[in-house]
């Protein structure tokens, strides 16, 4: 057991030291390792995932966090997940992280003057073979203590959200032998934000919308689709829907001091068709994708905010895409939408069209999941269905990436699938090349 504060339990995100993925999680560790090389990252801090361990045994809660996977009993497990969620949601945080930690953020808070972001960064997550993708929690434009407490809190009690623990469950992955890190950041700006892919069939695909980039993440618009080269050239360009954007503004108060809200408003159809990015900084973008991917030595997944200051690069993971699969011949001149691709399989099955959430008990094993928004509540059933056609979201959403972990046909940003195509029909998914076809 490492000793109280002869260690720091908090790190600045731009030193070396916050390269330790086995003490800040992946998340935090990959976005420091961009820092590292120059590349232009938020500023910052980490915590340690030893605040949480040091958090756990304060609470006397080492029984329940080894009882979960070791219990005989479904009934035994979720008592003690509950147990888990109750003591680090409700329970004071002990003073040996609790001090530190506030003063980190008085610091960062006095330096930027933004609201501030706390992002989870969880020791097993943004892996190879387990991204856990919109699994965890993410806190945006937090402003007072109460509430930087409650997110970070927040934070590590989602290891033993439900969702989190059937993900973990599919990956042999025990949440009593893991830990939660987390990420502190100033809240970015944003005039526009996206993700981008650096290696699809040999080119780049980077995705935007107006705003901040939880309206991509969560698969609420459909993003502009840039296709790159890897020499950094635009060669194509498909303006999204984006009817409506997540902002952040800041007002001046009574008593002169700036203060920031975040907002979600609606898009007029006039600059929801406009694209976000120039030519050139998409190509600029296009660079930055191909730094990242050889920074990290493999094709990688970003995602990426655009200030008054030019880009800031806010997370990067390993990529998981998949060759393009050649229809059979039965499905070449069938009726045929595009979309934008997840970039793995080809399914085909029968057409199970849902408006909303309350309908999925009709989703049988080997169906194509047809929907308007593929939102993290169908995670649990993605194991279930040979393929997910989605009338929003775009290729850098958080479904997207746990479709390609798990090798699951997927195209979204497909207009109107829900009223197109019919429910019942023969469907097939090709979530490489974006393209969703049916039999009449």
């Amino acid at each position: 057991m490492r000793s109280s504060l002869n260690f720091s339990l908090i790190v600045a995100l731009n030193s070396r030291e916050a390269c330790d993925a086995t003490r800040f999680g992946p998340k935090a560790a990959n976005l420091a390792k961009l820092g590292q090389a120059g590349l232009p990252i938020p500023t910052g801090f980490c915590v340690d995932a030893e605040a949480y361990r040091i958090q756990v045994r304060a609470l006397g809660l080492e029984g329940d966090a080894c009882g979960v996977f070791g219990a005989k009993e479904s009934a035994q497990a979720r008592q003690h997940a509950l147990q888990m969620k109750l003591g680090l949601l409700d329970k004071s945080i002990t003073a040996e992280v609790l001090d530190p930690l506030l003063a980190a953020w008085e610091k960062l808070k006095t330096e930027t003057g933004a609201m501030t972001v706390v992002r989870s960064s969880a020791l097993v997550e943004d892996r190879y073979g387990s991204s856990f993708a919109g699994q965890f929690e993410s806190y945006l434009g937090l402003e007072t203590e109460a509430e930087f407490i409650t997110a970070v809190r927040s934070c590590w009690g989602a290891l033993w959200a439900t969702r989190a623990l059937r993900y973990m469950a599919t990956h042999d992955i025990d949440p009593g032998e893991t830990a939660m890190g987390v990420l502190v950041q100033p809240l970015v700006s944003a005039r526009v934000s996206g993700g981008g892919l650096s290696d699809v069939q040999g080119e780049m695909i980077l995705s935007a919308t107006w705003g901040l980039g939880s309206a991509i993440a969560q698969g609420e618009v459909t993003p502009d689709r840039y296709v790159v080269s890897r020499a950094c050239k635009l060669l194509d360009l498909t303006v999204g829907r984006k009817d409506h954007q997540v902002g952040c503004e800041h007002h001046i108060d009574n008593s002169a001091a700036r203060e920031y809200d975040t907002s979600t408003e609606l898009v007029s159809e006039a600059r929801s068709s406009q694209p976000c990015l120039t030519l050139a900084q998409a190509e600029e973008m296009g660079g930055l994708l191909l730094k990242v991917e050889a920074l990290m030595g493999l094709p990688v997944e970003i995602e990426w905010a655009m200030d008054e200051s030019g880009f800031k690069l806010v997370q990067g993971r390993p990529l998981h895409t998949q060759p393009s699969a050649v229809p059979d011949e039965i499905w070449k001149n069938q009726t045929r939408l595009n979309g934008h691709a997840a970039g793995v399989g080809w399914g085909t099955g029968r057409a199970c069209v849902i408006n909303c959430e309350c309908e999925m008990g009709r989703i049988a094993p080997g169906d194509i999941l047809v929907t308007k928004v593929a939102g993290p509540a169908l995670s649990q059933i993605l194991t279930q269905v040979a393929g997910v056609v989605a009338e929003r979201g775009g290729s850098t959403s958080h479904m997207a990436s746990l479709a390609r972990e798990r090798g699951i046909p997927m195209v979204l940003g497909v207009l109107d699938a829900t009223r197109r195509i019919p429910d019942g029909s023969t469907v097939a998914v090709d979530g490489v090349a974006g393209v969703v076809r049916w039999m009449q």
